[in-house]
């Protein structure tokens, strides 16, 4: 994956929060950090709001499944040629 346009985001020896912790463990594991995790965990603070959005619309009640909006961000992210 190509590095973010802020490399101070991505690569900030402060960042702290759940997301900081999953991008470590995938880092170490050789996997794809989705680069959204980078900024989730360089203002855990501020991106919390955004993160309890998401799952609502992905977990919540809705007349689709779960398992259909999967498939439908994962098409989305295709379409835009982003990882899901």
């Amino acid at each position: 994956m190509k590095p973010m346009f802020l490399p101070e985001v991505e690569n900030d020896p402060n960042a702290s929060g759940p997301y900081a912790g999953m991008a470590e463990q995938m880092k170490a594991a050789g996997q794809m950090i989705p680069q959204i995790f980078h900024l989730f965990a360089f203002k855990p603070s501020v991106t919390e709001h955004l993160a309890r959005f998401s799952q609502a619309i992905m977990r919540g009640p809705s007349p689709l499944s779960a398992g259909q909006r999967e498939l439908i961000a994962a098409f989305t992210s295709q379409q835009n040629h982003c990882p899901f």
